[in-house]
């Protein structure tokens, strides 16, 4: 448990935000495109794991 702690306390914030940030643009952008059903399906799942990610991703250290 002591060697799982010590290797989250090494992720580092501004990484992790940027891709979050990217999923959520993402998202956004397949929910708007009018070409495939799809995508417009799966926008709302990789907006919402966007979003949870940056929540997440807030509470690391910088």
């Amino acid at each position: 448990m002591m060697n799982f702690l010590a290797r989250l306390s090494r992720f580092r914030r501004s990484e992790w935000e940027m891709l979050a940030s990217g999923l959520i643009a993402l998202g956004v952008v397949m929910l708007m495109q009018p070409l495939s059903l799809t995508l417009f399906t799966l926008s709302f799942p990789v907006t919402l794991i966007g979003t949870v990610m940056f929540i997440v991703v807030s509470h690391f250290p910088e």
